[in-house]
Order: C-alpha cells, then structure tokens, then sequence
C-alpha cells in the first residue's frame, strides 16, 4: 500500500535496502537508471518512494518493504506534516491498545470514509478516558482524518505486528532522531538518575515535570515507581514498614499507580508526549496539558511527591514582567537573567510539605551573583539540600558540566535542614579529555545516589576529597552564595600523596633505564643499503593488495551499543581473555588513543528508539590500524591488550592475511614520510590520506619479518618514551601541587 505522495531520503532509501549511506551514494553514481531526486535540496535530496521502491526489487535489493518502514514513510509524507500525522497514528495505536475489540470491529467492517467518519467520536472516548477531559490531543476530526484512511489502517497493522507500546516507541523515536535541532531531549542516564534521588523521599504516588518535553523524566519516574511497586519497598532500597504503611489506593501508597503530570509550551510535542505516557505506563494516571507553565500553569493546586524538571536555560522571555507579583516566588523574585530560579520556586509550589524536586540545572546558576539572594533563602530555610556536578555530555548542551539541584520542600513539623550537600561526579567519565565521550553512568549514577540517600538518611555524610562534603549552610552565606561543587571539594591528596609520588619516581627511573637499553642503531655494523638498489624495488599499493585478498580494508565508525544482546562480532573479531561479559558494548579505539599511543577510550553511541544496534567493526590481534586526517605517519599494530575493542572515526584498519604480509613490515613503511606525502590530499583545512594509495615494496615474508623486527624495536622505543614523558609530567605536576598544599616539603 503504497502513498504516490510520499518522499524519501537517502538515510530513509539506506533505512529500506538495509545498507549505508554510502552505499546509496555509490547507486546513485553508478546506476544511470537510479531515480531522480523530486524534492529536497543539493545536499539532501528527496526521492519518489514508489519510484525508490521499484528500483530497488528490480535491483534485487529489496523483496518488501517492512512495515515499519512505510507506516513511517506515510507519516513523513502526510500533507499534514509529519507531527500531525504521528498524533493521529498515535491516538489510533491507543485506541487498538486499550479497546482491542472495538478497533477489530471498526477495522474488518469499515471502508476508508466509513472509518474516518466514526473513528473520531472513538478516539476522543478513548482519549478522554485515558487522559482527561483536557488533554492536548487536539484536531482528530473526520475533515483531518479524511487523508488519513491509509495510515490509520497501516498502524493497527503495525501494533498488531509489534504491539501497540512498541509501535508507538518506534514511530515517536524515529521522529525525535529526525529533528535533533527542534527538540532538546534528556537522555535516559540523567532521567534515571533524577528519578532514583527523587524515590529516595518515599514512594511516588504522583510526579510533576512542568517542562516534560518527549516525557523521558516522567517515564524514568514510572519506571522508577514500578521498582518500587515490585520490591514493596520505599525510596531508599529499604523495605516500608507495615504498620504506618499507606493502605492500598490511597495517595502515596506504594503499590498504587502513579499519577504522571506534565506541562508542555508546544502542543504538538505535548500531544506526541502524552500518548507516550498513555502507552507506556498501563494503569498510570496521564494528565498533560499544552500551555506555558510560569504564565499558565496547568497546575495550581497540585502537591506532588516529587517534581523533575529539566527547564530550558538562560531564557529571558520567561515572563518577568507580567509574574512581579506572583504568589510562587516564596524566596525572592528571580532576575530577568534568572529563568532558571522560577523554575526552582515554582518546582517547590508544587510540592506536598516534604517532598521532593530534582532539577538539571546549568553550572551558572549556582554561582550568578543576580541569583544569590534567593540562592541564600533556599539555603536559610532548609529548601536545597544537594547540588550535584555531572560530568560535561551528560546532557544538551554537551559541553558543558550540568548539575543537579535537589530540594525538599519545608514543612510537616520538620526544621530546617543545616547542612547542604555537594557532589562532584565530573571526573567520571570515559574518553579523553573528559566529556569527549559518554558518561560512565554507571558509576555517576552509583556515587551520586549513595552519597545523597547517605545523607538524607543520617543528615550528614563522611567527607571523600575531590567528590562529596556535607557543607553547613550558614558557611556558605556570604557576599557570593556560590554553590558550585568544585569551589567546596578539596582536592584530593596530590598524586595519592609522597607515597604515590615516591612510586611514580621509581616507574619513571625504571622506564628511562629501558628508554637508554632500547635506544635504537642507526644500521647494523658498517652495512648501509644501497639507495639506488633500494629505489629498484618493485612496489605495489595498499589497494593492489585488498583487490588480490592479501589484506582487508575496513572503515572505522560505524556501530552503536546494544541495548541488551551486545555488538556483533564483525569479521571474526572476539574479544580478549578475560575482557567485557556478553552484551557489554566495547570500548573504542579513538584516532585520539593512535595518535597518542594509549588504550581504546572511547565509547560506541547508543542506539536510537527507532532501530536495531548498528554493527561495529572489531579489532584482532595483529590489525593495523591507520588515521586518515591529520597528514601525521602513524600506524598501529593491535596487540592483544587491545584486540576486541571497536574501531573509531577517521581510522581505517587494514588485516593482512598472514601467509602473504607481515603486520609489523606492513606498519613500518605505512609510517614512512615520503610514502604518506604522496598518498595524501589537502584542503584549506586539513589533510586527507588516502590508504589505497600508500606504496610497500615487493619482498617475501622472510624479508618482511627482517623489516617488522626492526620496526617493532622502533615501536617498543617510542612506548617507552610516551611512558617516560606520562610519569614526568605526573611526577612534575604532583611535586608543584605537594609543594603548594603542604604535603610535601620544600627539603
């Protein structure tokens, strides 16, 4: 069932045969007979989906379209727009999951204008039912239903394939992927986090998120409630007691479903969010409301247990003007430059006496002087009880190091609470520099956790240097307020102190003795080649040898983390002995980590909602493994501390087959000077290699193997002299920081 209207990309064509872009790129180049592109711009055409379709079962490319690929391919090319078309799909997939049989009798015994004439009628009863009387659905009537008759029929299909819940995370997710400029999204590592220290105050028996966006904190916080539906327990891990236990049904009990709340500017994003909710949370209240939340805040006599929010920074038109007088700004009015203090005051007006608010906040909020009169008042009266730094990549946008604020609202007989903690998770992150790369969530979200219901539970926490610190609060009442965690953690010991100081000495007197015995010669006696012999040798190219099975060519940067199976081993690649267990994404190796000689540091990218996990290509022992930017002469042979890792950006790696070429020979003359001068291309910015292009001479294994034990004494040399140059500047910075705090001592 194909929609003449509809248009594809090249990713969505990629999408359909199961390829690359690349690939599609290459068709375009080399069929004459491909389709023409009938929309869209230079650089990002749009094509005919059922002229695209046609080409490719004539190209033996594609037996049948999935599904999921056209039910999507219908939504992108509704006359409506997309957003339109996914919350018509959307409604109808709530329909088929809540009222099965009324969908079964309306599909089999309805003709298209039939359906779209009695399904609106249908889908508000739902909808309604579901969401309220005022929910943000809005326009599924029979005139913007009447194009819609085809789509309508495609998505029951869908949710009779996958499931509804699972249809719907499909469609939702590929449409969040395709406009990453239009929505600001909270990836899934910050909103479990948030949701944990929010159940640490008790069980969830209803959640407010004022700013819901895609509904990512809202679905943590369900998740996070359903854990505690099915361990009975409370917040803190720790089974409720039974006598003072809530009684089923009642507010706040744990074993009743959560009332989700949120609050959303764009009604379309407001729509898409609620029938997110409505499917993915069976049982769970869903009350979302389009409007602006500090002008029109759906809300007014809300007193949630808990609130999670992840507001939009440094905005100015938030509504200083018209809210001077407003009742919610209970510890000061915020400065125009201050949106992110209304968020706060009014995260805290709606809580019940008690509860509890986590926000994701930018770094400058806790340090802006505009902002340090209401900051005190928080502090004064108990309301902030946790700012917590996040590594930078935690969240948009990625370069910078977020924080969390957690407030307790006062009240309920409680005093103020007279100590603040703060925690620095900033150092615990994969990839170098930091923040490069994904957060290690796992150890972020075990530190910030234990450290927050540690003191939450006894008032105060033992101090660990450089991560967590239970401050007093008057001591932070000065003329700045400033609650950066960064300006509040000492340091910890330099280096790990004299002890450590004293074993890096001892390394790098070790490594420079090493450094001396591996010294290479310049030649072997008196023997010097003779140049115009060397000149003679027959040469062949990297690309000569990958046509004749001598070698294979892969390009790095390809595949994401699975989600539950792991990565697929590509090309035979398995891990090392002793390496990650089954399912656990590799690491990868960076151009960064073969230019500087380190470990693979990298992390592979998730994979999105909309799909599977891509493929990634693996290392084995005895790869080679080269840049191709930079106009640097670098190659690496993958050793077996290294093999199972994933190959990055901007890096081919070459595998000869061992019978033909030696790696370590194959390496060496890769590196050498003139041969990568002549492989490369420039531009005004930077310098391409061309790996195809690279030349090694014609010799048989036996003198391969001569050339590679030479060139592996050149590498083990040059490992010594990064070691040696990484344990002096370590033994350097350790002795200025020793010197500068006291512990260690000038003689």
């Amino acid at each position: 069932m194909t929609v003449g209207s509809a248009e594809v990309t090249a990713a969505g064509i990629a999408r359909l045969a199961g390829v690359g872009r690349a690939a599609v790129s290459n068709w375009r180049r080399r069929h004459a007979d491909f389709p023409k592109p009938v929309g869209g711009t230079e650089t990002s055409p749009a094509f005919a989906l059922r002229e695209i379709e046609q080409w490719l079962r004539d190209q033996g490319k594609l037996a049948e379209v999935p599904l999921r690929e056209r039910v999507w391919q219908q939504l992108v090319g509704h006359p409506a727009g997309t957003a339109t078309a996914l919350r018509q799909a959307g409604a109808v997939l709530l329909l088929v999951h809540e009222r099965p049989a009324v969908w079964q009798q309306l599909r089999t015994a309805a003709d298209d204008a039939e359906l779209t004439g009695v399904l609106p009628a249908m889908l508000d009863a739902v909808l309604a039912a579901r969401l309220g009387p005022e929910h943000p659905v809005r326009g599924l009537t029979r005139k913007a239903l009447a194009p819609s008759a085809a789509l309508v029929r495609a998505a029951g299909d869908l949710a009779a394939a996958d499931g509804a819940p699972q249809a719907y995370t499909f469609l939702l997710g590929r449409h969040l992927d395709a406009n990453p400029r239009q929505y600001t999204l909270t990836p899934p590592g910050p909103a479990a986090l948030m949701a944990e220290l929010a159940a640490s105050g008790g069980p969830l028996g209803s959640v407010l998120d004022p700013a819901c966006g895609a509904g990512a904190l809202l679905t943590a916080a369900q998740e996070r409630a359903g854990q505690q539906t099915a361990d009975g327990s409370d917040g803190a891990g720790a089974t409720a007691p039974q006598a003072d236990a809530p009684q089923a049904g009642a507010p706040g009990a744990p074993d009743a479903p959560v009332t989700l709340h949120g609050q959303e500017a764009d009604p379309d994003l407001a729509a898409l969010t609620a029938l997110r909710l409505a499917l993915s949370a069976p049982g769970a209240p869903v009350r979302v409301r389009a409007a602006d939340t500090l002008r029109a805040d759906a809300f007014p006599e809300l007193a949630a247990d808990a609130v999670l929010v992840h507001p939009p920074f440094n905005e100015r038109n938030w509504g200083h003007d018209e809210l001077a007088y407003d009742p919610r700004w209970e510890y000061g009015f915020p400065a125009r430059t201050e949106s992110e203090l209304a968020w706060v005051q009014h995260a805290l007006a709606r809580l019940r006496p008690g509860g509890t608010a986590v926000l994701l906040m930018p770094p400058a909020a806790a340090s802006r002087r505009s902002g340090r009169r209401i900051r005190a008042d928080l502090l004064r009266r108990g309301a902030l009880r946790a700012v917590i730094a996040l590594p930078a990549g935690a969240a948009p946008p990625n370069g910078v190091p977020l924080h969390l604020w957690v407030l307790r609202k006062p009240g309920g007989g409680q005093p103020p609470a007279p100590h603040l903690l703060v925690v620095d998770t900033a150092d615990l992150a994969t990839g170098t520099p930091a923040g490069r790369d994904r957060p290690d969530w796992q150890s972020v979200h075990a530190t910030a956790v234990e450290a927050w219901q540690t003191f939450d539970r006894e008032g105060g926490i033992e101090e660990q240097p450089g991560v967590r610190r239970s401050l007093a609060a008057i001591d932070l009442l000065d003329d700045d307020v400033d609650l950066a965690p960064a300006r509040h953690l000492p340091p910890p010991a330099a280096a790990g102190g004299p002890a450590e100081l004293a074993r890096v000495r001892e390394r790098l007197t070790a490594t420079l003795a090493r450094t001396t015995e591996l010294t290479p010669r310049p030649a072997a006696g008196d023997t010097v080649p003779d140049p115009a012999g060397t000149a003679r040798r027959p040469l062949t190219t990297v690309g000569e040898l990958a046509r004749s099975g001598a070698l294979v060519l892969r390009a790095g940067g390809a595949g994401t983390a699975a989600t539950s199976t792991g990565t697929t081993l590509l090309m035979g690649a398995t891990p090392p002995e002793g390496g990650r267990e089954a399912g656990e994404a590799p690491a990868v190796l960076t151009d960064h980590d073969v230019l500087g000689g380190g470990a693979p540091s990298g992390a592979l990218p998730e994979a999105p909602a909309s799909g599977p996990a891509e493929e990634a290509v693996l290392l084995r022992e005895g790869d080679v493994v080269v840049p191709v930017l930079g106009g640097g002469a670098v190659a690496r042979v993958v050793d077996a501390a290294t093999a199972g890792a994933a190959l990055g950006r901007n890096l081919t790696l070459l595998r000869p087959d061992p019978a033909a070429l030696d790696p370590w020979f194959l390496a060496g003359f890769l590196r050498g000077t003139a041969n990568t001068r002549q492989a490369s291309s420039y531009a005004s910015t930077a310098t391409r290699l061309d790996v195809r292009r690279l030349h090694l001479p014609r010799l048989p294994l036996a003198e391969q193997r001569r050339y590679g034990q030479r060139f592996r004494e050149l590498a083990d040399f040059e490992g010594a002299l990064r070691l040696a140059s990484r344990l002096g500047e370590q033994l350097v910075q350790g002795l200025h920081d020793g010197l500068t705090e006291g512990s260690v001592a000038p003689d």
